[in-house]
């Protein structure tokens, strides 16, 4: 009975122990969650944003860390899907007690998410939802991209100097994604009559059909000058091969749903002439160039097949790098008896934020909170990208 009870003591000993030194490696970082979607109708946008981000804690964590402590990166994957998002920001406040998180990628999942974080006093940042509006009702909600609004806005004002003489439109776009049947049905419309590009007509299809043939035909009848499109990269890139099959020659314009670094070559000459606006250029500067690089290594190190950033790896990179820049000032320590006031510090610190200095530009939040940077109007031509205008 003796020994029985030694033993029973000597594991209740250990357990102890065990439990104090995880509470003490514990103390010794400071978590943020990241929502990422390694599949879904943006798969081909959100699955590098991983890069993005760890490039962002190693360099953060090389240098020292944050008040002393290193980054820990806690990842949830929503497949892109609004419910595993719900699922997954409710684990990371609630069981892994993250300090703050990056995500969610889509306008769908935002729209769910930030309720969410709201609820759980947690800041939540989305690195691509563009679809306006969607942060403006929350304070822990936050958005590192511009809306499309302002984005085709400015896409379009640019095509217009470009090609002064195109006169008429017609609009092509998504049903089944949140942000392109708002770009279709709200914002198009409007950024076209304002800039004096009337519509001809417009289109509908499912962002994952085969044949556009059908939609590229209903195009062909007015061959209207602009086609102004709403929907995930790939889309795009089939109807626009589609209507070159079909004799339309008119330039494509779109918000940046469609933009992506590879698109050029994935589209081929039937997207010479198409103009479309991204928040991050990777030949800016020696940052952007540096950043770039780092990229194109750790791509093909994991057998990534795009090797070259796109503005919302550059966006995830920066969200990183926002809240370790929070975190310092509010002097966090990651003890999870003051959770909720580290997590409002943080919050309250990114509120503030004006013009940090990140890959994309001088960065502040609106009070939509949005973010508020440049935007780099690009054409793409025989030779590949060319830019064209840099609205601050």
């Amino acid at each position: 009975m003796k020994h029985i009870f030694r033993t029973q003591l000597a594991a209740t000993a250990l357990a102890a122990f065990v439990a104090s030194v995880g509470a003490a490696n514990a103390a010794d970082e400071l978590k943020i969650g990241y929502l990422v979607a390694k599949s879904g109708p943006f798969v081909s946008l959100s699955r590098t944003n991983t890069i993005g981000a760890q490039i962002a804690v190693d360099e953060i964590n090389a240098a020292g860390g944050i008040n002393g402590k290193q980054l820990t990166l806690v990842e949830f994957d929503t497949a892109g899907k609004p419910d595993q998002a719900v699922v997954g920001i409710r684990q990371l406040a609630q069981d892994e007690n993250v300090l703050a998180i990056v995500g969610p990628f889509s306008s769908s999942e935002a729209q769910v998410v930030f309720p969410q974080a709201e609820r759980a006093g947690v800041a939540s940042m989305s690195m691509a939802s563009s679809a306006p509006g969607l942060a403006e009702p929350f304070t822990y909600g936050f958005r590192n991209t511009t809306n499309e609004a302002i984005m085709i806005s400015r896409a379009v004002a640019t095509l217009k100097k470009i090609d002064p003489d195109a006169s008429t439109s017609s609009i092509a776009y998504a049903t089944d994604d949140r942000v392109s049947v708002v770009i279709g049905e709200r914002i198009l419309p409007a950024v076209l009559d304002q800039a004096a590009l009337p519509v001809q007509n417009s289109v509908t299809f499912k962002y994952a059909a085969f044949d556009l043939s059908v939609q590229a035909s209903q195009l062909a009848e007015t061959s209207a000058d602009v086609v102004a499109v709403g929907a995930p990269p790939e889309a795009a890139i089939k109807l626009a091969n589609e209507m070159r099959r079909q004799g339309h020659e008119g330039r494509l314009v779109a918000g940046s749903t469609v933009f992506d670094v590879t698109l050029p070559e994935r589209i081929g000459e039937a997207g010479i002439g198409s103009v479309f606006p991204t928040t991050f250029y990777w030949d800016l500067n020696d940052d952007t160039k540096a950043f770039a690089a780092e990229f194109k290594a750790r791509a093909e190190a994991g057998g990534i097949e795009r090797t070259a950033p796109t503005q919302f790896d550059a966006s995830t990179y920066g969200i990183v790098m926002m809240y370790a820049h929070a975190m310092r000032e509010a002097g966090v320590t990651g003890d999870e008896a003051n959770l909720d006031a580290e997590r409002t510090a943080v919050r309250d610190q990114l509120t503030a934020l004006r013009d940090f200095p990140a890959l994309e530009g001088p960065i502040s939040f609106g009070e939509d909170g949005d973010a508020i940077k440049p935007t780099y109007v690009m054409e793409i031509t025989s030779a590949g990208w060319k830019l064209q205008e840099v609205h601050e």
